[in-house]
Order: structure tokens, then C-alpha cells, then sequence
């Protein structure tokens, strides 16, 4: 977090947060009141202030006040970069996971330390070049398999990412919050007032 921000916390620590005014898409773009943010310097200061609270709700912390940030799909964002690495959204490397889970409709989100990181759809061929089957290579008919399982079961597909097999669970798009924890419609709790 910048230092501005833990500045302007401490000055004036019972600002109350916004709710509904920010949103993240399915391909990193930051959103205010449903438009997108285009401006190099605000796209920066939110993604560089941009973390999670205790109850998995993701929001931008502006000075003293905190924006809640309606989740498109999930938290983080990633793309493939040149040198074959992830990079978040925010500009975080992604070099760390647990598993990874495809939804019903092919999209691969990881669960890392960091957060729930969508791979951004345009690098579904990398994401395929590194899913297995227990034996052989992977086809699609293994694929096809895997993506029809019920939601919340584990895959015989492994995932290989940062030197490691990881394994692959099945999910539907529908409880991907749930199952990796966090809030995509954010809403203030009993005891905040919200904005």
C-alpha cells in the first residue's frame, strides 16, 4: 500500500467504505460506476493499493477510504508474458499455486497465495499445453472428460507451474468464490457503514 494511503488511515481511520462504485472485469480492467478506467496513473495507484480483507472482500484503498471492488469473475487477472512467466493485473508475479480449477467452460483459475488468479482466456493454449492425464499425452477426449465431472470433483489431470504437478478440481463457475475463497459482489456487514 502506498504511503499516502497509511498516512491518510491513520489521520482519519473511520471514513466509510464505498460499495458498488468499482468493478474488475474477466480480462483486468478496472471499472468505475460500470466504465472502464483508462488513465495509466489511476490504473497504477489502484493496483498497486488493491488488497483483500479478513472476509475475503476485494477493494482499493483510496487515502482513507476504502472502495470495494465488484469481482467479474475473480479477483486477480493473468497473463502470459514473453518469457513464458504469469503476471497479475496488478503487476504481481504469479509464480506460486495450489491447485488449479477449470469451470465448466474452460476457464483455469489458480489458487495462489496471493488470490484466486483467472489465466486470462486468450492464454487457454498455454494452459493446455501444460494440463496431463495420468498416462500418455493429454487429448481431447481426456479434456472433455474432465470439464463434464460434477462441480467439486478432483480431475485426473495434473497441472505443471513453477516446477510442480498441481493438481486440477472441477468447478462451476457458479461456486468458484466459494470454493477459493472470497466476495465477488461485495456488500458492507451489519456493524459498517456503508457507501
Amino acid at each position: 500500500m502506498d504511503d499516502y494511503a497509511q498516512r491518510a488511515l491513520a489521520k482519519w481511520p473511520n471514513v466509510p467504505s464505498l460499495f458498488g462504485w468499482l468493478g474488475l472485469t474477466r480480462k483486468g480492467e478496472w471499472l468505475i460506476q460500470s466504465e472502464r478506467i483508462t488513465h495509466p496513473r489511476i490504473v497504477d495507484a489502484i493496483a498497486r493499493n488493491y488488497d483483500r480483507d479478513e472476509h475475503g472482500r476485494w477493494f482499493f484503498q483510496n487515502g482513507p477510504q476504502r472502495g470495494y471492488v465488484a469481482l467479474e469473475y475473480t479477483p486477480l487477472v493473468a497473463r502470459v508474458q514473453a518469457d513464458d512467466s504469469l503476471v497479475a493485473h496488478t503487476g504481481r508475479a504469479i509464480d506460486t499455486a495450489d491447485a488449479l480449477y477449470l469451470d465448466e467452460d474452460s476457464a483455469a483459475v489458480l489458487d495462489t497465495p496471493a488470490g484466486a488468479v483467472l489465466i486470462q482466456g486468450a492464454d487457454l493454449a498455454w494452459v493446455l499445453a501444460r494440463l496431463h492425464p495420468a498416462e500418455g499425452e493429454l487429448d481431447d477426449t481426456e479434456l472433455e472428460r474432465a470439464l463434464t465431472l460434477p462441480g467439486g470433483t478432483r480431475t485426473a489431470l495434473t497441472f505443471d507451474f513453477a516446477g510442480q504437478r498441481l493438481p486440477v478440481h472441477r468447478v462451476d463457475a457458479a461456486d468458484m468464490a466459494a470454493t477459493l475463497g472470497f466476495v465477488a459482489e461485495p456488500e458492507p456487514l451489519a456493524d459498517e457503514a456503508g457507501g
